[in-house]
């Protein structure tokens, strides 16, 4: 028989991926998980018939709980509250697309929208593709709620995104462009590049001056962008891979920044900024 902490080292990367999934926060995550390993090694194994469904089971549960007091916290987040990003070496498995969607900055910042159940029944729904009755136990619904929960957290996510998403190099590519236009001040180059209905986040946490509120429409966008880096400059401008996508990591003044995107009609269509250095520590910027 595996000894116990190699049975929990086995699946701890999937139940990794899976609470940062929920969450949106790997410090949260590795919380979770590091209690799931403290009631692994407390629980009658010999009742435990299958070690990879009871884990998914205690890591859901825990994650869906920390989840709903999480909201109230967030609420009172001085400006907008963005995911925490990761490097993507550091995402868990990327094995099928839906692992990899679900896990795009994008998918998480939009799953903010979702009850903590409509969450969780997505995630293990898509993800992980537990069935419906699997999933209504974990998190303590009938099969038709689980069911139904899933069908409108899928409406609710796909609402104003594309079918079809670019391809890492397009998305690359998309964000090489942005950062020669920024760094030149080529306010054509931006127009053509940002969706008209563009949306820009800016996450300082309270701890790096930042816009407050979202920024919304492209020319308030293009507006800010030239404020901005028009007062304080950026330096130090390289693409890194987080969440699956590449992302770009810049210094705007003193402080270091991490710039995600979604794309809409082969567009920017949102602009992800994470100032918040509490949310950085992970991605290594400097």
């Amino acid at each position: 028989m595996m000894p116990v902490v190699d049975v929990f080292e086995e699946h701890r990367p999937m139940l990794l991926g899976l609470a940062y999934r929920l969450l949106g926060s790997m410090w949260d995550a590795e919380d979770v998980v590091q209690e799931a390993w403290l009631r692994w090694q407390g629980a009658d194994r010999d009742g435990v018939r299958e070690p990879r469904a009871f884990l998914v089971t205690v890591v859901s549960r825990l994650a869906l709980d920390q989840l709903r007091s999480a909201r109230v916290k967030r609420e009172a987040y001085t400006g907008p509250w963005l995911p925490e990003p990761v490097l993507t070496s550091d995402a868990g498995p990327l094995d099928t697309a839906e692992l990899r969607d679900t896990v795009a900055y994008a998918t998480l910042h939009m799953m903010e929208r979702l009850s903590p159940p409509e969450r969780a029944v997505f995630v293990l729904r898509e993800a992980f593709e537990l069935p419906y009755g699997e999933i209504a136990e974990i998190v303590g619904l009938s099969v038709v709620n689980a069911r139904q929960l899933h069908r409108r957290a899928s409406v609710r996510l796909a609402d104003g995104r594309d079918r079809f998403r670019p391809s890492s190099e397009e998305h690359a590519e998309l964000l090489a462009t942005f950062m020669r236009a920024a760094g030149d001040g080529d306010l054509a180059a931006l127009t053509d590049l940002l969706h008209e209905d563009i949306v820009a986040y800016n996450d300082g946490g309270g701890r790096v001056r930042a816009a407050l509120r979202p920024i919304l429409g492209r020319g308030k966008v293009i507006s800010f962008l030239s404020g901005l880096l028009s007062r304080f400059g950026y330096t130090d401008g390289r693409l890194v891979e987080a969440n699956g996508l590449p992302a770009l990591a810049a210094r705007v003044g003193e402080h270091w920044q991490l710039v995600l995107i979604d794309v809409r009609d082969g567009r920017i269509s949102e602009i992800y900024a994470v100032l918040n250095p509490d949310k950085l520590a992970r991605v290594r910027l400097n």
